[in-house]
This record gives C-alpha cells, sequence and structure tokens, in this order.
C-alpha cells in the first residue's frame, strides 16, 4: 500500500469511527495503554465470547482498530500493552456481573493475537519475547555477579527477581500504590488523569523485565495463549529452536534470538526447556533410588554412604525450588500444578533429617523409629512427582486442570460437611456419655459417612434407648443419600465445565513452565544437585569482584555441567545426523512463524472486508512493493504468509491451493453476512 492509500484508508477509518486512537512509535507504554483502554471500553458494550467476536457481526467495532494497528503502527510494546489491559479488565470482572469487562478481556486479546497473525518471523521474536524495560539507568549497586546483568545496564532486575515484580523490587511510589492484585486498584477505564494516573503507573511498573508472553501468562490470556501462531513460538522454546542466551560470559545479555549451533555456546543449551524436563526426571529417578535404598538398610547406629547423598538430593531439590520460587514470583510459582507436591516432598525430607540427628543425639531408637516412618511419607509425594513427566503429555496434562478444579470444589463442599458432621458429633457424644467416648464416636461416625451405615443402625439403641435411633436414621439419610448424591453432581458438573475448556488449560499450564524454565535472568544455572555449589560459593561475593566472581561460576558450571553439555551435543548430532532437527529448523528458518498453511485463512484482509468497506478489500487485494514489505520493513498485510521467491520455493502446491480455498471461502462467508446484515436493516426501514 502507497502513502496515498494508506491515507485515504486511513481516512476512511476516522471518518466511520473517529475515537480510534493514534498511537506514535515513541509514545511512552503508559499512553498507549490509556488510549487502547478508552477505545475499548467504548467498542465493547455488551457482554460476548472469544468465538462470538471472532464473528464479523460482532467484531465489528474492533475492525477499524485492528486495520490501523496492522498497518500503522509499529509501537515495540503494542502487543505487550494489549494483554496487559486484558488483565486490567479481568481483575474488574467480579464486580461486573454482566461480563461486559470480560468481553473486553476477550477483544484485547483478539487484537492482540490478529496483529501478531501480520508480524515476520524476526518482528514476532521482538514483539512478544522482548521484555519491556524503562530508560532509566538501573543504579550500579543493583548488579549481581550471578545474573547475566552486568552492572550499569538498563535493567531492574537481577537473576532473583520475580517474574511478577514485588513492592520491594520497585520503586518507592508503585509500592505504596499497588493492592494485593497484581493489576492494582482497577477502574472502568483509563483516561482519568487525576484517578487513574496511579493505577496506570502501577500497570506499566508491574510489565518491567517481562515480555507479552509472560504478560499473557500473568494476564491469564488463555485465549492468547492457544492460539497456533502463540503455541508454535513456545514449542520452538521448548525445543530450543528459540533461545535467550547465546554466549556464557561475562557481558552477556538476556536476548531472544533464533538459535544458530554456528554462533551459540554449548553450555547455553543447559537452558533450552526440553532438556531440562529431561534432566529433572533423571534426577527424580536417582533420588527415588536413594530413598528406597535408605529405606530398607534402615540402619539406627550409623548413618550410610546413601543416606548422604539423599541428604545432598534433599538440599539441592529444596534450594532450587527456593531458586524457582524467587525467579518465578508467588503467582507464576503457584500456578505449576507440582508446587504444592514440591514443597511437600522438601517439609517432610528436612523433617526426617532432624528428627533423625535428634535420634542419634540423644541415642533413642524410638525417635529414629520414627524418622523413618515419617521418611516413608516421602514416597506420597515422590513416586507421583517422579511421573509428572506425563503432564506434559496432551492426554494427561489436560486431566491436571480438571483435578485441581475438582479438588477446589470438593474442598469447598468439604466444609457444609464438617458442619454437620460437628453437630452430629456433638448430639451423640452427648446422649452416648455413658457409653462411648468422644474419639469412639467419632470414628463411628466417619465410617458410618464412608458407607458402613449398618453400624450406625447397631450402635443407635446403645447411644440413646429413646432418640439414638431416629437421629441415626436422620444422619445416615443425610450423609450417604442426599449428600453424597450431591457431591457426585457437583463433581460431574466441574469435570463438565473444565473439560470444555481443557485444551485451553493444559496449553496455559505448558506455556507457563516452557516460560519460566527459558526466561529466567540467571546467566548461571546449575542442575540440581550441584545447585549447592552456588549456595556455597555465595559468601565469596564479600571479597571477590562481581566480573571475577561470575567468570568462576562460569568455571565452575563449564567443569560440573561437561557430561550433560555431552549428551545435548551427542542428542542433537544424532537427530541431525537423521535429518529430524534440521528438517524442523529449516521449516521455521524458511516459513513465517505460524508455519506453512496452517493460519493463512486468518490473514488480515479477511478483516478488511468485516469493517465493511469495499475499497479496503480492494487495497488488500493489490499487489505491494517487489520486495513484499510495508512500512518500516514489516511483512504487507496484504502477502503474509505467500513471500515470494525462496520461501516459498519448496511449499507444495496442493498447500497453497488449500490456503487460497479457504481464504476465499472465509471472504465469501463475511460478505454474506454483510449482506444479510443489509438486507435486515432495509426491510425494518420497509416496516
Amino acid at each position: 500500500m502507497n502513502q496515498d492509500e494508506a491515507s485515504v484508508t486511513y481516512g476512511a477509518w476516522l471518518e466511520a469511527d473517529p475515537s480510534i486512537p493514534i498511537i506514535d512509535d515513541a509514545e511512552p507504554l503508559s499512553d498507549v495503554i490509556s488510549k487502547l483502554s478508552i477505545y475499548i471500553v467504548g467498542a465493547i458494550k455488551s457482554p460476548y465470547t472469544f468465538e462470538e467476536l471472532r464473528r464479523p457481526q460482532h467484531s465489528q467495532s474492533l475492525a477499524p482498530l485492528i486495520e490501523y494497528l496492522g498497518d500503522r503502527v509499529h509501537h515495540r510494546w503494542i502487543v505487550l500493552a494489549l494483554l496487559q489491559l486484558k488483565g486490567h479488565f479481568a481483575a474488574l470482572e467480579p464486580d461486573d456481573d454482566r461480563g461486559i469487562n470480560d468481553a473486553r478481556g476477550f477483544a484485547c486479546e483478539l487484537v492482540a493475537w490478529r496483529f501478531v497473525l501480520g508480524l515476520s518471523r524476526q518482528e514476532a521474536l521482538d514483539y512478544l519475547l522482548s521484555e519491556y524495560t524503562p530508560h532509566d539507568p538501573v543504579p550500579a549497586e543493583l548488579g549481581d555477579e550471578e545474573s547475566g546483568i552486568p552492572n550499569g545496564l538498563s535493567r531492574h532486575t537481577s537473576e532473583l527477581d520475580p517474574l511478577l515484580a514485588s513492592s520491594s523490587t520497585l520503586p518507592v511510589r508503585q509500592a505504596q500504590s499497588r493492592t494485593a492484585s497484581y493489576f492494582g486498584q482497577v477502574q472502568d477505564s483509563l483516561h482519568d488523569a487525576d484517578a487513574d494516573s496511579n493505577h496506570v503507573y502501577d500497570l506499566v511498573s508491574s510489565c518491567v523485565n517481562l515480555n507479552a508472553l509472560e504478560v499473557a501468562a500473568v494476564s491469564e490470556a488463555k485465549k492468547f495463549l492457544s492460539q497456533k501462531i502463540v503455541q508454535q513460538m513456545i514449542e520452538r522454546i521448548w525445543r530450543g529452536d528459540i533461545i535467550f542466551w547465546e554466549t556464557l560470559s561475562v557481558d552477556s545479555v538476556k536476548r531472544a534470538k533464533l538459535y544458530n549451533p554456528k554462533r551459540a555456546d554449548a553450555y547455553c543449551r543447559l537452558r533450552v526447556p526440553r532438556y531440562l524436563k529431561t534432566f529433572e526426571v533423571l534426577f527424580f529417578v536417582t533420588f527415588l533410588f536413594l530413598y528406597y535404598v535408605v529405606l530398607v538398610q534402615r540402619d539406627y547406629d550409623q548413618i550410610t554412604v546413601a543416606e548422604i547423598l539423599l541428604y545432598v538430593f534433599i538440599a539441592g531439590f529444596a534450594y532450587d525450588e527456593f531458586g524457582e520460587y524467587r525467579d518465578a514470583g508467588q503467582a507464576f510459582y503457584a500456578t505449576d500444578f507440582w508446587s504444592l507436591w514440591d514443597l511437600c516432598i522438601a517439609l517432610v525430607g528436612f523433617s526426617f533429617l532432624i528428627s533423625r540427628a535428634i535420634g542419634i543425639a540423644r541415642e533413642s531408637d524410638i525417635i529414629i523409629d520414627t524418622s523413618f516412618d515419617i521418611l516413608a511419607l516421602e514416597a506420597l509425594f515422590l513416586v507421583p512427582r517422579t511421573c509428572s513427566v506425563l503432564s506434559l503429555n496432551p492426554y494427561f496434562g489436560t486431566l491436571m486442570p480438571c483435578l485441581k478444579e475438582m479438588t477446589k470444589d470438593f474442598a469447598k463442599f468439604l466444609s457444609i460437611v464438617t458442619i454437620l458432621y460437628i453437630g452430629f458429633l456433638t448430639t451423640f457424644t452427648l446422649l452416648a456419655r455413658d457409653n462411648f467416648t468422644l474419639s469412639e464416636m467419632s470414628w463411628i461416625l466417619i465410617k458410618v459417612f464412608f458407607g458402613s451405615s449398618y453400624l450406625g443402625f447397631d450402635v443407635a439403641a446403645q447411644i440413646s434407648p429413646i432418640l439414638g435411633p431416629p437421629v441415626m436414621l436422620i444422619f445416615i439419610c443425610l450423609t450417604n443419600i442426599l449428600l453424597i448424591t450431591s457431591l457426585i453432581s457437583l463433581l460431574s458438573n466441574s469435570l463438565t465445565k473444565v473439560l470444555d475448556h481443557a485444551k485451553e488449560e493444559y496449553l496455559f499450564i505448558y506455556s507457563v513452565y516452557v516460560l519460566e524454565a527459558s526466561t529466567s535472568n540467571r546467566l548461571t544455572y546449575y542442575l540440581p544437585p550441584w545447585n549447592l555449589i552456588s549456595l556455597v560459593s555465595r559468601p565469596l561475593r564479600l571479597f571477590l569482584p562481581s566480573d571475577q566472581l561470575r567468570r568462576t561460576r562460569i568455571a565452575i558450571l563449564k567443569v560440573t555441567h561437561t557430561p550433560y553439555v555431552a549428551a545435548i551435543w551427542a542428542y542433537e548430532s544424532l537427530t541431525e545426523g537423521l535429518g529430524w532437527s534440521k528438517r524442523d529448523r529449516t521449516s521455521w528458518m524458511s516459513s513465517n512463524i505460524a508455519g506453512p498453511g496452517l493460519i493463512q485463512p486468518l490473514k488480515r484482509q479477511t478483516w478488511k472486508i468485516s469493517a465493511g468497506t469495499p475499497r479496503a478489500l480492494v487495497a488488500s487485494m493489490q499487489p505491494t512493493a517487489s520486495d513484499g514489505r510495508g512500512e518500516n520493513g514489516r511483512a504487507s498485510t496484504a502477502d503474509y504468509g505467500s513471500h515470494s521467491g525462496a520461501d516459498n520455493a519448496d511449499e507444495p502446491q496442493d498447500v497453497d491451493l488449500k490456503s487460497l480455498v479457504l481464504k476465499l471461502s472465509t471472504q465469501v462467508e463475511q460478505l454474506m453476512a454483510i449482506v444479510t446484515e443489509r438486507q435486515g436493516g432495509n426491510l425494518q426501514d420497509d416496516e
């Protein structure tokens, strides 16, 4: 599109909707958020689902904004701003019974998704994986020798700062204005300068050192994260085709790049999420083996070698969990389904260590025997955690959100059961004060609750000859019939509700894991139990300069993790020799980020129809410049996904034909919807 056509098209947009925000490329993020908020609030006046907003008849008000952002806006943080607004509107939703703010959040996700569809490969990396950093320089004392952020760089966090910025690491103004919610005080829109300036500041500050995908995870933009184009990028991060650390040196800087084996440091492959998960499984298998050895030996007199190694693994695991908590923050850490299991493993392990030490010090066989009994509880958490790798499988991973939600509903229902149980327990204990104690009556009622109704009838007369049988009959009917049936129905409804969105929940949890595993600010990451070396070396910060200590840590990492790197190198060499990884990487390099033919029917020109402007449709069909690029080097929306030359030389013809058919079918359906609406309006005018 040339300059004259762009001016005419933008003038048509302003004539159709004067409220379209004018966003300059150098505009502050706070102004971008405010302008987008004003437009979204004005455009969405009714509750819609995400699927409804994708239909042309419901997205007419969003089409001008999508067109304008796709063709004229090149602001680096535009996607991040839209996803941050998603969290803002989601925070408003509990106070909105009509669901309008929820629909506005879906609108933000939809606009962000449509914008990403028009990006080239390199632009997608920059827009989605670049961390937002203010231009203020960081004080020298905030540098950390353990991070990849040398002193004096314009960064605001070290390796220990969480993905969710806490009040202790943010400026004083933010710490005072922020609430317990990640998005602070909630306002309907963000255009009142006096009332909302602090909240806009909170929204901007909470984005510091987060990229757009991390903001999407924090905002729970599950619709956006579940889209193919986003999931394919996350899949590339999982496989290591996109990396954040290319070198391992004192001057290394974190930046998202495509992996180039000729330039990248081999030790940076330790940060690939796929390999991290593999080494995690090996760690848990070894942990479980040592656990069984210690329980089988059960030495009361001395501490064996296997027990010493078990203590090392427990300490390394606990320190690794502590590091993950500080890296990810409380919200991200709690999102992981297995975080509670990890905490229980560490708690039981340290309980065994303490009780074992007390027993040996006092030479008490009873305490030592109790310590091994405590260690036996570890299997309740360690065995399922060892098999947690199955949660990355789509089938088993889909069950995790279902179990999580059903557990929440069961816990809520259990409160009603507890209240009724205490009431009946008090009554039966007072009636049977001469025959049963409190503990005996408690066990009797528990057995009756779980199905032993005959036991209740047997002891009813002993509780009270007159009131015992009728009260026991009421208790059995209430628990075994009413409460149990209600609980089954409640869990069944909960399961059905979650299964409708189980895939999105699984993709959200998967995305969070990949982002947590790959986007840490720590330059040197030690696998457990080698991470204890990092803990032991921390006192050296008092004596060595930061650069020298960072070099020392890098040297230790290379010495201790050489076998891991060798295993990764052998695996990648084998797969490349067989043509697997090379084929995947070649297809990634030679096509757009969404892959050839996968999402081409959803390109921007289909939205130009929904705007109801035939002129815009004609413009979208016209050929662009010979190089296929628009302003600022961005892939033009008219030919995105169908680049000429070598990019399409290897694509099968049937893929292009299928894409063309799907595109034309989508355009025909949208034109029919527009004609139907206009015919309906004419009929109303005639009436």
